[in-house]
């Protein structure tokens, strides 16, 4: 039975994120949305390896655990010699690794999220994008948390100029309800079977996609999230207790000289602002796409005030 949300949100989606030529292929969560593009990779270039980077998080499932950099969640199951990492933003790295032609992709995240804020230079994914291109290697950009407006363009590869083979989609896909995506160029061939899914793209799913497709569209989210970030940040740099202010729209990272938790703890406790943790000395920022300036110049005060005593 066909599902006519499923077209609409295709439709929604190709028109915000500019990816009105590629396909849609929906699931329940990002790590699966992962899990189906490196299997699309592998079936695609008839390769079995991949090539990730330090810090990657992109799941925890089989293969998206596996092209995860966390030895920690990693059991002896997953554990391959199909995946290598390498250091983010060192190309010629990438490029000693591609030369042999056997890897069926790279994967990389818009912005590492998990591994606190840390972002692919945009001439490094330019060239990342020619050495894939020119060793037959699919290039996977893993949207799941840097996309859906985050960072002032639908998707962070954006401000690169790039287009990668395959990206993946989940976390502001349905605003917290489960949802996924892998959005697919043309040029990869469907065939029945190939992937599939039980519950991905049901009904209320779609439903609850569209209605944030919607929502972001008629609010103007993505272009909210830039001009207020970039507020935040400009503001943020000034604080001298904070080191390496880093990120890109709404998403954005900090290290401080102490405790990260402790600082957290107070700020929720104290000041009634809660926010995300990476690491012993970093703090993550991911507050929602309709943050206003007014809120963001009061999250700085209170974080302003709470530094004061800190140590």
């Amino acid at each position: 039975m066909e599902n006519s949300l499923q077209h609409t949100l295709a439709e929604r989606l190709g028109a915000l994120s500019g990816y009105d030529d590629y396909r849609l292929f929906l699931c329940n969560s990002g790590a699966e949305a992962n899990e189906n593009a490196l299997k699309l990779a592998s079936f695609h270039t008839g390769r079995a390896k991949v090539l990730a980077f330090g810090g990657a998080f992109h799941g925890r499932t089989s293969g998206a655990v596996e092209v995860t950099d966390n030895p920690a969640i990693r059991s002896p199951f997953n554990a391959t010699a199909n995946v290598e990492f390498v250091p983010l933003n060192d190309i010629g790295a990438v490029e000693r690794k591609l030369a042999a032609r056997e890897f069926a992709a790279v994967i990389v995240e818009g912005i590492q999220g998990v591994a606190g804020i840390r972002c692919p230079e945009e001439g490094f994914l330019r060239a990342l994008r020619e050495a894939t291109e020119r060793t037959g290697t699919v290039l996977i950009l893993d949207e799941i948390q840097s996309g859906y407006g985050r960072t002032g363009r639908f998707f962070a590869h954006q401000w690169a100029g790039i287009r990668p083979d395959l990206i993946t989609t989940a976390k502001g896909m349905g605003n917290g309800f489960p949802i996924g995506g892998v959005l697919i160029a043309p040029q990869f061939e469907a065939r029945k079977g190939m992937l599939g899914t039980t519950f991905g793209g049901n009904h209320l799913a779609c439903a609850a996609a569209i209605a944030v497709a919607d929502t972001i569209a008629a609010e103007g989210l993505v272009e909210n999230a830039r001009r207020v970030g970039d507020r935040l940040l400009e503001r943020l740099r000034t604080l001298p207790a904070l080191h390496d202010v880093r990120g890109r729209g709404l998403m954005i990272g900090f290290d401080v000289e102490g405790s990260a938790s402790e600082l957290r703890r107070r700020l929720v406790f104290e000041q009634h602002v809660f926010t995300g943790g990476a690491g012993a000395h970093t703090v993550r920022l991911l507050p929602a796409l309709g943050l206003s300036e007014a809120q963001a110049d009061e999250f700085v005060a209170r974080l302003k005030a709470l530094l004061e005593d800190f140590h």
